[in-house]
């Protein structure tokens, strides 16, 4: 993503805001891209999200955070994947950190679509640029995602989501010892105020979020967590860690950098519903090495005691 701002000056012709952005825009975009941005909340006039009929006004700042076209032709290439599961169907991956799902703002290669073109040929088109992707994890977080084959998998495990029958648990090394062994986090998250590349709690926003968590293990000064979103918002779990004092350790957006070198959270545990079958399923996740070897001999252990929520 990339952040644009415009101040609309003294000699500004009164119009609409999507008309008065696609004239001042650096990059050629229609009034229709606008629009979707501004249905995504990524819209904002003088600090306030913003709606296409606003009239624009001398002195306004207005901020927007472009989300950038994929080009067409996403060409295959040779990226190793750890595949926990496929059929005709779909795949299930076990994502390696520090690889991004999907082309963006500045990634056009190296990531685990272009992975997915290369060992096969059939998957969903139904997301423009996102061949087979349903969901997403961060570029440095790891662990269990699926990927649809085909348009019916696709608009199956969509509809699964959305209506949050899909289970999902995440393990994550957080900084500082969580003296309770559970809680529940109930706070609402929206852009952050004054960066808007960061989300944060916002009591004013109407987007509630919900994270439990359980107390796997504490070690000296970190402790292993172990998450369940009973939502889906962005970075929700390192907001919401971050916000009691226990961001995530190696995120320098919510925390510090630390001594990891990404934030260390894993998509441990996911359950679904397959969307040809309507069979339940279950997958599990290893830890990745940097995980391990900073929780050291004892991980093993750790994981056998693990259960998913």
């Amino acid at each position: 993503m990339e952040t644009y701002t415009f101040e609309v000056k003294e000699d500004a012709i009164p119009s609409r805001l999507d008309q008065y952005l696609a004239a001042v825009y650096p990059v050629p975009v229609t009034r229709s891209h606008i629009k979707k941005l501004m249905e995504k909340g990524l819209v904002f006039v003088d600090g306030q999200a913003a709606k296409p009929n606003h009239k624009v006004k001398p002195g306004e700042k207005i901020e927007v955070i472009s989300e950038e076209t994929v080009p067409s032709g996403i060409v295959p290439e040779n990226i190793d994947l750890d595949i926990i599961y496929e059929d005709d169907d779909i795949i299930v991956v076990n994502k390696q950190p520090g690889i991004a799902v999907h082309p963006g703002a500045g990634i056009r290669s190296g990531t685990l679509v272009n992975a997915l073109l290369n060992h096969s040929g059939n998957l969903s088109d139904i997301s423009e640029g996102r061949p087979g992707l349903v969901h997403r994890l961060d570029k440095d977080t790891s662990g269990v995602i699926v990927v649809a084959k085909n348009n019916r998998s696709h608009a199956e495990l969509a509809r699964q989501f959305k209506s949050r029958e899909v289970k999902k648990n995440y393990l994550a090394l957080v900084k500082g010892i969580v003296e309770t062994d559970s809680g529940i986090i109930d706070l609402p998250i929206g852009r952050h105020p004054s960066n808007r590349q960061k989300m944060s709690v916002r009591h004013d926003s109407q987007r509630g979020a919900v994270t439990e968590y359980r107390v796997i293990k504490r070690f000296d000064g970190f402790t292993l967590v172990m998450l369940d979103l009973k939502t889906g918002r962005t970075h929700q779990i390192r907001v919401h860690m971050s916000y009691i004092g226990h961001p995530v350790l190696g995120d320098e957006k919510y925390g510090s950098k630390g001594k990891f070198s990404r934030q260390a959270l894993h998509s441990y545990y996911l359950r679904l519903r397959h969307p040809a079958t309507g069979k339940e399923m279950e997958f599990y996740a290893g830890l990745p090495s940097d995980m391990k070897n900073i929780i050291g001999p004892s991980y093993s252990n750790i994981l056998l005691l693990t259960k998913p929520f």
